[in-house]
């Protein structure tokens, strides 16, 4: 008895696959969520030219370490999507684990630059600035570790040669996140 995929993954009615349309359903409620969010940070902040104070006080070198190692991670993912491309599952696995290695630093950094803020008394009741900025890169970070786990489930596949496909699709939601992070990091750090 030979295993059946799915209808839902074989039909394509748009001539676009139906797994990358599904993605781009999703990033396009995640620009919904992280636009209302990044606006009504932009309006308060246009409000309130006193946030400056409290926008001092982020590390400007910690975030753009971030930002490098999203931007490696993206290249890694774009690594893995070529290999998918060309059959080769474990190079793509590979790559893929690279690209969570980069989720993994993101993130202990974040936790350690988080550590440092609140010991200092930054906390996200400390005023409005500091209430945006955890919840921005609070959400930002809970989509980098649902990218981190859900890529390790689509390495373990890879591995095995088993629906590479879902290399490319993986890589598209990692692509947004590093865009998402392209807009906060120089909000959130640089605009002081």
């Amino acid at each position: 008895m030979s295993a059946h995929k799915p209808l839902a993954t074989l039909r394509s009615a748009t001539g676009i696959p139906t797994g990358r349309l599904a993605v781009w359903w999703v990033l396009a409620s995640e620009v919904v969520i992280f636009g209302g969010l990044l606006g009504a940070y932009i309006m308060h902040r246009i409000g309130h030219p006193e946030w400056h104070t409290a926008a001092a006080h982020t590390n400007t070198m910690i975030g753009a370490f971030n930002t490098f190692v999203l931007l490696t991670s993206s290249f890694t993912a774009v690594l893995a999507h070529q290999a998918a491309e060309h059959g080769n599952g474990k190079q793509a696995a590979k790559y893929l684990l690279m690209t969570i290695g980069g989720a993994a630093t993101f993130i202990l950094v974040k936790s350690y630059e988080w550590w440092y803020e609140i010991s200092h008394g930054y906390t996200i009741t400390a005023n409005t600035f500091w209430s945006f900025y955890y919840t921005a890169a609070g959400l930002h970070a809970l989509h980098v570790i649902a990218g981190a786990v859900i890529m390790a489930f689509i390495a373990f596949d890879a591995y095995r040669g088993r629906e590479l496909h879902r290399v490319e699709l993986i890589g598209i939601y990692w692509h947004f996140v590093d865009v998402v992070w392209i807009f906060l990091f120089p909000l959130l750090y640089i605009a002081k």
